[in-house]
């Protein structure tokens, strides 16, 4: 895909959020629309009863929950309380509500900044995990690491604690500073003091990595994650930038992941005429995703992943492994195989409901599974220490081994 189709591809997109937002400001600014915070509790049941993927909201009566807090409902932070335990039965991580100060900050950090340390965190099995920290942060330059645990954050333990809580906890102005305590496998519990920043999520990298190297004639592109609506156009400026290598690396290794649109539009400038991904309802409805015709490049592609690279990521290199595009190196990926849409209530809160699963182009459901990279390539500390990335000296002897195939190809055999 050339660089005017995804202008053409990223307007069409603003165009269609510039209608929702227009819509959602009408909704607010019409009094005949004002809601109760009866009414909040009661659009936030609708809403889950409507779309969330699982019709039985995890093997309840979901009837039961609409007019259980009838009476003890009289204000928002009520309507809050209450919503948040409903959405807690239906035991997904992933659908969560938002209060209006936590969905300011997610919209903030759609828009490409936010104050904090720069991790991303989920609950896994009852731990609350950070997924991964962001390039170049406070969180990454502290030491902290996909898959650590936090035991505590400023002294208090995340025992029971939800993703939403910890992220308030964890964010602050700028120049405080948070205390975790972390247990990482293998090692003592140790106690991270980190200071709080002004975080610009730019999502796109070119540079060397900060470990081992890339040989001279390869691209290496570091992807840290797919949350800005900029990653699109940087991805597609750093591969007009990486035109004449012999080939790429994309490195998605604790990428989060994000937007799902970044994903496709990203999967879209290196796939021809091919099926991205596809997201299957509470209804069964399977709905596909198909690149275009046109290609940004034909560069050979290796991409590598491990277990802080979830959702979008998963999608970019699922379409790019089952597509036989590229080849994957590192470890399994986290397993996110769930998309979530955004739903925004009339107080200005918001509700994530998981609305559909999604399959790579090969029909594979990956979620709590991950991705398998076709070599599965490890890397420890003592290689950290000794400045050796296993994983990406695997990239490139496979772009190096690609490039005499082209060259011994192109011999007359006669």
């Amino acid at each position: 895909m050339n660089l005017m189709n995804l202008k053409q591809m990223l307007k069409r997109l603003s165009i269609f959020a510039l209608v929702l937002l227009l819509f959602a400001i009408t909704n607010i600014s019409n009094p005949a629309l004002a809601t109760t915070p009866q009414g909040l509790y009661d659009k936030a049941w609708k809403l889950i009863n409507s779309k969330y993927v699982d019709d039985t909201q995890n093997q309840q009566n979901w009837e039961r929950w609409r007019h259980k807090y009838d009476e003890v409902i009289k204000d928002e932070e009520d309507a809050y309380v209450a919503i948040g335990t409903m959405v807690d039965s239906l035991g997904d991580v992933y659908t969560k509500f938002l209060t209006p100060k936590e969905y300011k900050e997610e919209s903030e950090s759609i828009q490409g900044s936010l104050k904090g340390i720069g991790v991303q965190i989920g609950v896994r099995d009852g731990k609350l995990l950070i997924i991964a920290p962001l390039e170049d942060t406070p969180g990454e330059r502290a030491g902290l690491k996909s898959e650590d645990e936090i035991l505590e954050i400023d002294g208090k333990s995340t025992k029971g604690i939800t993703v939403e809580a910890a992220a308030d906890k964890i964010r602050g102005p700028e120049g405080t500073k948070v205390n975790l305590l972390i247990k990482r496998k293998g090692e003592q519990n140790k106690l991270y003091t980190v200071e709080r920043a002004n975080i610009e999520l730019k999502s796109v990298s070119t540079k060397a990595p900060k470990i081992g190297s890339v040989d001279e004639n390869l691209g290496y592109i570091r992807l840290s994650s797919f949350i800005s609506k900029n990653a699109a156009s940087e991805f597609q400026q750093a591969l007009e930038e990486m035109k004449d290598k012999d080939g790429i690396i994309i490195d998605l290794r604790s990428n989060p992941g994000g937007l799902l649109t970044n994903a496709i539009y990203i999967a879209d400038m290196l796939l021809s005429s091919k099926t991205i991904v596809s997201t299957v309802d509470r209804d069964g409805y399977k709905e596909t995703q198909n690149s275009l015709s046109q290609v940004s490049t034909n560069q050979p592609v290796v991409v590598l992943i491990n277990g802080g690279s979830a959702s979008a990521s998963e999608i970019l290199s699922g379409a790019l492994k089952d597509n036989k595009r590229a080849t994957i190196v590192g470890k399994k990926s986290f397993g996110k195989g769930l998309v979530q849409e955004i739903n925004k209530l009339p107080d200005g809160s918001a509700l994530h409901i998981t609305i559909q699963k999604y399959l790579t182009p090969n029909g594979t459901d990956i979620h709590q599974k991950g991705i398998t990279p076709d070599y599965v390539v490890d890397i420890t500390e003592d290689d950290i220490k000794a400045n050796k990335d296993p994983q990406l000296k695997k990239a490139c002897e496979i772009l190096q081994q690609y490039g005499k195939k082209v060259e011994l190809s192109k011999v007359d055999p006669s």
